[in-house]
């Protein structure tokens, strides 16, 4: 087996160009998820049964059903319910988001009961309000609880970004397929897309271990 990447010297620049739109993505679905998820775990850990039990619901849809079933059935029902032309981008976005927000939900209130029970007894017999106490007491510790899993949520979004290159996002999977189908060379491209993926989650990994190693001195 004789590998020559000579052979796509030419669209390296292209297949790399794809990382912006993996990262904006992996960006945008990862916003997206942390915000819903942070509003279902703080439903699922008040006293609204509808609501909890809504929440609940929501969480079971998108932990029990497929990823790329999720992201084709937002992107082609949309137009066909809607009336709305829907970008590839933004369907992979809505789906990813939506469903990293059901896993991340779980992960903060884990990590939000995961906090000594007394502090917030005692936060709110000094009178200190709910949010603030959320936001300054019980948030916080909850992060240095759950990072290692929100690392890893985070990976699992970069890496199955590669996903919607089945309905066009040109990442950069998408962008190898398209080489590979150009010079009638599958092995080089697929596994220069791979080197680039192993890279960023690696650079992804190294920045969270140093970001958590600052929140342990900072205990």
């Amino acid at each position: 087996m004789v590998l020559d990447f000579s052979k796509i010297a030419d669209k390296i620049p292209y297949i790399l160009g794809g990382i912006i739109d993996t990262l904006q993505f992996t960006l945008l679905s990862a916003v997206v998820g942390i915000i819903l998820g942070t509003i279902l775990a703080l439903i699922k850990i008040s006293n609204n049964r509808p609501l909890k039990w809504l929440a609940i619901f929501y969480t079971s849809i998108f932990r029990g059903t497929p990823l790329i079933l999720q992201l084709t059935l937002i992107y082609f029902s949309v137009p066909q319910l809607f009336n709305y032309p829907i970008t590839p981008l933004m369907a992979g976005v809505i789906a990813f988001g939506l469903n990293s927000a059901a896993y991340t939900s779980e992960t903060i209130r884990a990590g939000i009961l995961a906090v000594d029970r007394g502090q917030r007894e005692a936060a709110l017999s000094l009178g200190i309000p709910y949010r603030k106490m959320m936001v300054d007491i019980i948030f916080p510790q909850a992060l240095k609880n759950i990072m290692p899993a929100m690392v890893n949520e985070g990976i699992n979004l970069l890496k199955d970004s590669a996903l919607v290159s089945v309905i066009g996002v040109t990442e950069v999977l998408r962008r190898a397929g398209i080489v590979a189908a150009e010079k009638f060379l599958y092995f080089e491209p697929l596994l220069l897309a791979g080197a680039i993926y192993y890279v960023m989650v690696m650079t992804l990994t190294w920045a969270a271990r140093n970001f958590e190693r600052r929140l342990r001195r900072s205990d």
